[in-house]
């Protein structure tokens, strides 16, 4: 390990999943491993400067808060949206300059406004009066951005329920009660929804800004500062396409005023196909029909909904198995169901697929497991979670 992160493998071309699992001992191993590509978090940020030049991206940190992708993301120059005092600790530690982070929490703990006043961590979202309050009595030197809803029609995981004030009515006396407290509000915030599948939602958001920009201009703020939040897909760079250029249109006719700086709070975007998981399986039974004619083979993995699975439910993630053996050995597709290690019967990965007839030790890996997976695995049962394996092209 260097300065207490793991060792890096560097490769030529382009990283083959199936050789380093050949060239890896994974049959002693019981833990699940992670495949890590950190070159593909650097063309996301290279797709990204490309696609949004003026969009300043604030990675998302809860997505996967993994030190080497966020010591990485630091030397690219990109800014973090951190969410708690823990986060903060994380990115400050990589020498990011505080100006570099948004704590983009609407509700956090007094400790946590402390710390980031002692950082001199100003930027910050602010979606009720009592956080106002709580700000004036622990940072009042903070740089409030008001935070607002305004939520895509179709989006994996909707946010407007917990986060964001009304726009039209609820912001405006944000602004008023702030002003009469003499807090600074320099910017505004929204957050269309995490995985956003429509392209006019930003355009409806930023209009939306605009007017409050408007507002603030006639109570004698200076706001400077848009944060359009995340939602950016991680693994369809056709759809990350489609958004940059509704958002570029969008920000150019309601901010052309390139003094205004503009962020985004992009997570899965850079992380989500950055990682496969390789998984081992462990256990196998197989389920027949009345007649005794094979119907299903369940296979049991060393991960699961408790661990890195636990996409399928918070993200709302499909997930896709794919194997390991030679094409020869690959028929007959049976009909398959995948269950996690734990004891409980909701513990289930996938089912009705169809996977060659595979055996105790095989492997099964799973792409695009970068985004929100490992932050929120448990080691429920007493099961590990995965080891992670970093690479990066020379």
């Amino acid at each position: 390990m260097a300065n207490g992160l793991p060792e890096i493998q560097y490769y030529e071309h382009e990283l083959n999943i199936r050789r380093v699992i050949e060239q890896s001992d994974l049959q002693g191993l019981d833990q699940a491993l992670n495949i890590c590509d950190l070159s593909s978090v650097e063309r996301k940020h290279r797709l990204w400067q490309k696609l949004l030049p003026r969009i300043k991206p604030f990675y998302a940190v809860k997505c996967n808060d993994d030190p080497v992708v966020v010591k990485l993301l630091a030397e690219l120059g990109a800014g973090f949206d951190c969410a708690s005092k823990n986060e903060l600790k994380l990115v400050l530690g990589f020498d990011v300059s505080p100006e570099r982070i948004i704590f983009a929490n609407p509700c956090r703990p007094v400790s946590h406004l402390e710390y980031a006043r002692e950082k001199q961590v100003a930027n910050g979202t602010v979606d009720n009066e009592f956080e106002v309050y709580k700000l004036h009595q622990h940072y009042p030197d903070s740089n409030l951005i008001v935070r607002f809803k305004s939520e895509a029609k179709e989006a994996q995981c909707p946010l407007g329920d917990k986060f964001g004030c009304d726009a039209d009515v609820d912001a405006a006396a944000l602004m008023l009660l702030a002003k009469s407290l003499d807090l600074k509000v320099t910017g505004t915030s929204f957050h269309v929804g995490s995985g956003c599948s429509e392209l006019e939602a930003y355009d409806r958001a930023i209009k939306k800004a605009k007017n409050l920009f408007k507002l603030g201009g006639l109570l004698g703020y200076d706001m400077d500062f848009l944060d359009i939040g995340g939602g950016f897909p991680g693994s369809d760079d056709g759809k990350f396409k489609r958004i940059a250029e509704s958002v570029n249109t969008s920000v150019q006719r309601h901010f052309p005023d390139e003094r205004v700086q503009i962020i985004a709070e992009p997570g899965r975007f850079f992380v989500a196909a950055a990682f496969t998981l390789v998984c081992k399986i462990h256990a196998k039974r197989e389920i027949r029909n009345e007649a005794g004619k094979l119907d299903t083979v369940m296979y049991y993995l060393n991960d699961g909904v408790y661990g890195s699975f636990n996409c399928i439910l918070y993200d709302h993630q499909v997930v896709t198995a794919e194997h390991y053996l030679d094409e020869a050995d690959a028929l007959p597709q049976l009909k398959s169901l995948i269950w996690g290690p734990s004891c409980d019967a909701f513990d289930k990965i996938s089912e009705d697929l169809f996977l060659p007839n595979l055996n105790r030790g095989d492997l099964l890996g799973f792409r695009n497991m970068g985004a929100y997976t490992m932050p929120i695995a448990s080691p429920f049962n007493g099961f590990d979670v995965p080891k992670t394996l970093y690479f990066r092209a020379i």
